[in-house]
């Protein structure tokens, strides 16, 4: 199973519906709250190519987006595959 990361505001409808995807094809990911981490968030633009909204997710260390490139991913029906490397 992949490794997927997921950094994430609680309150964040998008964050939630990321999640909701990666828990409904049983993936496991490590999550990373970014409530009150604004320096961190920033930071977290290096791996990103300068994007800090979230949700931001990686599965095995490359970066995919947000929740709509996730959605997409999963419509093209390329999702599967990267979770499955």
């Amino acid at each position: 199973m992949a490794d997927v990361e997921i950094y994430y505001w609680p309150t964040c409808p998008y964050c939630q519906r990321a999640m909701k995807l990666l828990d409904s094809k049983g993936v496991k990911y490590n999550g990373h709250d970014m409530t009150d981490r604004e320096d961190e968030r920033q930071a977290l633009g290096s791996r990103t190519g300068g994007h800090v909204s979230m949700p931001q997710i990686f599965i095995n260390g490359e970066h995919v987006g947000g929740c709509d490139d996730l959605h997409d991913l999963d419509g093209q029906g390329k999702l599967d595959t990267l979770l499955a490397a």
